[in-house]
């Protein structure tokens, strides 16, 4: 079995991939793997057939004469599809999986022109623009550097040089084409960027890096703007170095400062990571959602302002929410600070979990906090139900490609130090500086705030350090149980000399119910409260509840307790409410409260549910946040 690894060593990083490997248990995070491979990868595959992605290669090599079919960057499903295939071949043989990478490797050899160009939406011969005509919208190097992260992968997993051959003649065009010190143009959507990065970090190759560094440099101009929909929807108002504020189009944005911190983690310009970390702290703080969701506006599927945070009409995609874990993973990388992983745990079991259902093969494109009972939409991308794809197939291929290589996000190393991100149930064997360590990790999380960690393997000297969530607010660990010390420093508590062999480490999270409140800018949740159980978001949604849910007010007092029934990420939880009472009217004078019986209305008990197995029966009403009682 091969550890997924999607991303290398980098020069300047403070923490590095394992060098060892990891394997995921029957939890959580096993359980999504397994589903992946087992349903999400076959029926994505059999939507490549069906909605002409494999048709548009096929027919420029004479193999089929159906039309062009799909958006200008239909290839991209294709390999994002191609990179899932390979990190789950590098885990197992699967006979379905092999024979589609074979035919799809062979199929994108042959269609490949002599000069290394690749792209089935520009050479087709009723194409309505030539090639690199139109950087801005036409999404070709995007559609390369999706190529160049399966040529990766495949690399990485399997040690097949077919799809880097490929993908290196299509980096050596690009390098040809918007290489050097008076060529122009950079990407209308970003993500070749840390693709050739990691390419150059695979290779050896430096003018990979250097053109990545180049479109990083160039952007800022206006120029992309001009082409499209204005220079703030790409990122291109500004020059990174003088951009605070995250704007625009929210995946490229988030693809964009993933590309960055490549970058500065291959160069060390510190003058690329200071309007990171900027920009950082104004997402969380301003401009995301609870549940790890960006993009407020479904128009341009764009940040909004400050605060502009509405439930139902939060766009949220779920592209945006792995392009958040990109990033979370590299500042953590670039700093040391685990952190960051808070934000990355938060996206991974809210907004991307959500967007994908409970067997597998039906999809959510946006993640709105609430949904109303009459929701209607023109617009596939905001249905009330997941559908089994989308004409804009972006975010189950990256569904694919995210699950088949989470394990790749789950610890990383310094020195002799073994530092554990994200919990989940697996095993560990990771070569340090000094030795040597093999961990068995036994855990529900989750569902469950109790993590042992026993070391089957290990060496004196050896450090352990575990992420401490922000979300905590009660932790216990023991070491051969002892008390262990608690304090808590980037994020994370290090334990000295817990790598010796036969060491057990046991961690408890109070996983408690919190009643939270947003900050009062938040105009459109203002008087609302949300319930979170450890990192997992809730919800009410109407086939839990006999009332209308847009009808009941929360009373905060009141403790909010486990039920009976239970869900994958954790129980059914019960509040405490009450129904408001019916209007006819639409507004009506404000009237003191008295505190009489019965003013609030029929007290309840409202029934909360994950947020991310909403959705999963018929449409309903759903939400997030809930008016308090007061």
């Amino acid at each position: 079995m091969t550890t997924a690894q999607p991303m290398a060593a980098a020069r300047t990083g403070r923490v590095a991939p394992i060098a060892g490997e990891i394997t995921l248990g029957d939890g959580l995070l096993g359980r999504w793997q397994r589903r992946n491979r087992e349903a999400t990868l076959p029926h994505g595959i059999e939507q490549l057939e069906v909605s002409g992605v494999l048709d548009n290669l096929r027919r420029l090599v004479g193999e089929s004469d159906a039309p062009f079919r799909g958006l200008v960057f239909a290839d991209s499903d294709l390999h994002k599809t191609l990179e899932a295939v390979a990190w789950e071949l590098g885990h197992a043989e699967d006979e379905r999986l092999r024979a589609f990478y074979e035919e799809a490797v062979a199929l994108l050899a042959r269609v490949q022109e002599d000069d290394g160009y690749l792209d089935s939406a520009f050479q087709r011969p009723d194409r309505e623009k030539e090639r690199w005509s139109d950087v801005t919208n036409g999404h070709e190097l995007y559609c390369a550097g999706h190529l160049i992260q399966a040529s990766v992968a495949a690399k990485r997993a399997l040690d097949d040089d077919r799809l880097l051959a490929i993908a290196t003649r299509i980096a050596d065009l690009l390098v040809r084409r918007f290489g050097g010190p008076d060529a122009q143009g950079y990407p209308g959507h970003p993500e070749v960027e840390y693709a050739l990065v990691e390419l150059s970090r695979l290779t050896g190759r430096g003018d990979y890096l250097e053109l990545a560094k180049a479109f990083i440099d160039r952007r800022g101009s206006g120029w992309l703007g001009r082409g499209g929909f204005g220079p703030i929807y790409y990122q291109d108002d500004t020059p990174v170095r003088e951009t605070a504020i995250m704007r625009g189009h929210a995946v490229r944005a988030l693809y964009l400062n993933s590309g960055v911190a490549d970058v500065y983690l291959e160069t060390g310009d510190e003058t690329l990571l200071e309007p990171l970390t900027t920009q950082w702290d104004d997402m969380v703080t301003k401009r995301s959602y609870l549940t790890g969701g960006t993009g407020s506006r479904h128009k341009d599927e764009a940040f909004g302002d400050a605060y502009e945070l509405p439930s139902e009409r939060a766009y949220a995609e779920t592209c945006a929410g792995i392009a958040a874990m990109h990033w979370a993973w590299r500042m953590y990388v670039a700093t040391g600070d685990l952190s960051y992983g808070d934000f990355f745990e938060t996206a991974l079991y809210n907004v991307v979990a959500d967007g994908i259902s409970e067997d597998g093969t039906s999809f959510f494109y946006s993640n709105p906090l609430q949904l109303r009972p009459d929701h209607t939409t023109a617009q596939q991308e905001a249905t009330a139900c997941r559908l089994d794809w989308y004409y804009c197939a972006c975010c189950p291929p990256n569904l694919m490609r995210t699950f088949a290589s989470i394990e790749g996000y789950i610890a990383a190393a310094r020195g002799d130090e073994l530092q554990l991100v994200q919990f989940t149930r697996g095993r560990i064997e990771a070569q340090l500086d000094s030795g040597r360590t093999v961990l068995e990790i036994d855990t529900d999380y989750p569902v469950d705030g109790r993590v042992a960690i026993r070391v089957i393997e290990g060496f004196v000297g050896g450090d352990l350090a575990l992420r401490i969530p922000g979300w905590a607010s009660g932790r216990r660990i023991a070491v051969d149980g002892q008390a262990a010390p608690a304090e808590v420093r980037d994020g994370a508590v290090r334990l000295p000399g817990a790598l010796a062999a036969g060491t057990l480490i046991e961690l408890e999270l109070d996983l408690t119910p919190q009643v939270l409140v947003a900050d009062p800018h938040v105009d459109a949740v203002r008087g609302s409260v949300a319930v979170r159980r450890g990192p997992i978001v809730y919800c009410a949604e109407q086939s839990d509840n006999g009332v209308d849910v847009d009808r009941v007010a929360l009373d905060p007092s009141q403790p909010v307790t486990a039920g009976d029934a239970s869900t994958p990420l954790g129980p059914v939880l019960e509040a405490s409410a009450h129904a408001q009472p019916e209007s006819d009217r639409l507004y009506r004078p404000w009237r003191p409260r008295t505190g009489a019986p019965g003013e609030h209305g029929e007290p309840l008990t409202v029934r909360l549910r994950p947020y991310a197995t909403w959705g999963n029966g018929e449409p309903g009403a759903m939400r997030v946040w809930i008016p308090a009682v007061g």
